[in-house]
């Protein structure tokens, strides 16, 4: 469904919201599976965090501010790493990266992945060791490519033919042999939207299974013979719930292996099913857990390994989302309520599309709480909007909040550590907010807050 043009739901009239969302017995209480693990309230109903209340965390730091649970972070790597034993964790960095949260997915155990020489840059001014890099993108310059060899990038993730040749060009100017995975569109659409669903055909990423040029790409790099090549990739979308999807993907990418092995006499030792596992943002959603996802990924690939009377490759899944996103959440101050004549309450924070872009962007669904008190106040059915010109700009679009939030609140927004920050913006000259760690009753900054000399530095008039 295509959105207004000016904005996610701009022409939706009605206090109604969706037919899912309830009226809470306890406005106050808290879902679970939307929060943090170490997220709980005080005996005064004011939310915490890592033992921090978070009053404390704005007057310390200011609001909008996107608030990282640590130990919620460490141990959905550790959950991943645990439940695909014998395989790569590579933690997608597009989903939020910076040197700390590199640090971390290094101290757990998991590699990581990057798809930009900005993202490479990251990881590398981290320390992060090279060889357990995956470097990904539908348009590598020339320049990135050979930061990659020389830095010793441990595989890319090839996506055109004019990549092939460029960096098998590099590669000989170098006398490099990087390890490569040719990336496969094996036509399987998940269940996402549009713009997030990267497996179907008209896309701009990977080879066309179904056209045969992901069986070209491979015969070329083996003809060539400079290029390292290890084996598949595939990455059928994002917000996924449903294994089913995966299924028909290995089926697809393992029969292009056969047909390697079988015109080529080269098994590919390596198979790589991305990632794009989904995570709670409404109680509509039930994510499955680590386990489940690794239990049901490796039947299907054994099965489907026999089938094809293939030996099992060395998996590799890409989940960044499903282990960055549940262990943030944002802070907001509210500035103004407004209830216009019996259609909508709006609740007008200090953030807004330049800290979340996502609703506008994909009209996705979250959810919120008032997070400075308890409220004894009947639950009123609110949209909770931004500060910025757009009549789209909207952070949650429907929630029951207390009916007496008032300007000088705290309200959260959970499930905002994936593509929150990374795709924040400066709309309307509005710094991006600060990334605050809280573990053991410590907050730190691990991303600051930008402010306007930091972007008046940019405009050299």
């Amino acid at each position: 469904m295509r959105a207004h043009e000016a904005g996610a739901l701009h022409g939706d009239l009605g206090n109604r919201g969706p037919a899912w969302l309830r009226t809470p017995e306890d406005v106050n209480a808290l879902v679970p599976q939307l929060w943090p693990r170490t997220v709980t309230r005080t005996d005064a109903g004011a939310l915490q965090v890592g033992g921090v209340q978070v009053a404390e965390l704005a007057a310390g730091y200011g609001t909008p501010a996107y608030l990282l649970d640590e130990d919620d972070l460490r141990g959905r790597c550790r959950e991943f790493a645990a439940a695909f034993a014998g395989a790569d964790v590579y933690y997608a960095g597009k989903s939020f990266l910076c040197k700390a949260v590199v640090r971390i997915v290094e101290e757990e155990g998991l590699f990581l992945d990057v798809c930009s020489g900005g993202e490479l840059a990251v990881a590398l001014a981290a320390g992060f060791p090279p060889e357990r890099l995956g470097f990904h993108g539908n348009n590598k310059s020339e320049s990135e490519l050979r930061r990659a060899l020389d830095a010793g990038v441990g595989r890319i993730i090839v996506d055109s033919f004019h990549e092939i040749a460029r960096l098998t060009e590099l590669a000989r100017e170098l006398n490099k042999r990087p390890g490569v995975l040719v990336r496969v569109t094996v036509g399987v659409e998940a269940h996402t939207h549009e713009f997030i669903a990267t497996a179907h055909e008209d896309q701009k990423f990977g080879f066309s299974l179904a056209g045969g040029a992901a069986f070209a790409a491979c015969a070329q790099i083996l003809d060539e013979g400079v290029l390292d090549l290890r084996g598949l990739h595939s990455h059928i979308g994002s917000q996924i719930f449903d294994t089913s999807g995966f299924e028909v993907a290995a089926r697809r990418i393992l029969e292009l292996q056969a047909q390697v092995r079988d015109a080529r006499g080269v098994e590919l030792p390596e198979l790589d099913l991305g990632g794009g596992f989904g995570i709670a943002y409404t109680t509509q959603d039930d994510p499955s857990t680590p386990g489940d996802l690794a239990k049901r990924i490796n039947k299907i690939v054994e099965s489907e390994c026999e089938l094809a009377s293939l030996r099992v490759p060395h998996l590799s899944i890409e989940p960044g989302r499903a282990i960055v996103g549940p262990a943030v959440f944002t802070l907001y101050e509210v500035g103004t309520v407004k209830d216009v004549d019996g259609i909508r309450t709006y609740v007008s924070v200090d953030g807004g599309m330049s800290d979340n872009i996502r609703t506008a962007l994909y009209d996705a669904s979250y959810s919120a709480t008032l997070a400075n008190r308890r409220s004894d106040a009947e639950p009123m059915l609110a949209r909770v909007v931004g500060k910025h010109c757009e009549s789209g700009d909207i952070v949650v679009k429907d929630e029951f909040l207390p009916s007496d939030v008032q300007p000088g609140d705290l309200v959260a927004v959970p499930g905002t550590g994936a593509y929150c920050r990374s795709m924040a913006s400066n709309y309307n000259h509005v710094p991006r907010p600060p990334v605050v760690a809280v573990r053991d009753g410590a907050a730190r900054v691990i991303v600051r807050r930008e402010t306007e000399d930091d972007l008046l530095a940019l405009d050299v008039g």
